[in-house]
């Protein structure tokens, strides 16, 4: 009987192992952050983004009218009155007039001045995610006498 010894090259016994090792240490690392977002809720800190539109703003007699001049619709009830320009102060004014239920290209939001504006100062729209977590102005308006 002959027997032949094979010789394995020294550079290819270790690739499988190592190659082994590299994607156990992969799949542990993507567990360990999909678990980890789960458990600190990171998830749900996903925030809704503000709407890109465009509004125009006049004062006309005792009413301030925002008027949507493009972009995205907006739900009515997201919007707010705010500012140094309110009765209120900066206590936010939710009871936004509306023709519609959604403020897109052409309607307008409207506050009337006896109510809630004074002479001067500024007036923001607001847009409030529907979370309350975040808010952007969508226009400025400044009330001069």
């Amino acid at each position: 009987m002959i027997f032949k010894t094979v010789s394995h090259a020294d550079d290819d016994r270790a690739v499988s192992p190592v190659i082994g090792v590299i994607l156990m240490v992969a799949i542990t690392v993507i567990l360990a952050a999909v678990i980890g977002t789960f458990v600190l809720g990171l998830g749900d800190q996903v925030q809704e983004t503000a709407p890109n539109a465009q509004f125009s703003a006049s004062m006309s007699g005792d009413n301030l009218t925002f008027t949507h001049e493009g972009g995205d619709s907006i739900d009515a009830e997201r919007l707010t009155f705010v500012g140094s320009g309110m009765s209120d102060g900066d206590e936010p004014w939710d009871n936004v007039s509306t023709s519609t239920d959604t403020v897109r290209a052409g309607s307008s939001a409207t506050l009337n001045q006896s109510d809630h504006i004074e002479t001067s100062g500024e007036v923001r729209l607001v847009w409030e995610a529907e979370e309350g977590g975040s808010s952007t102005t969508l226009r400025t308006y400044t009330i001069s006498e």
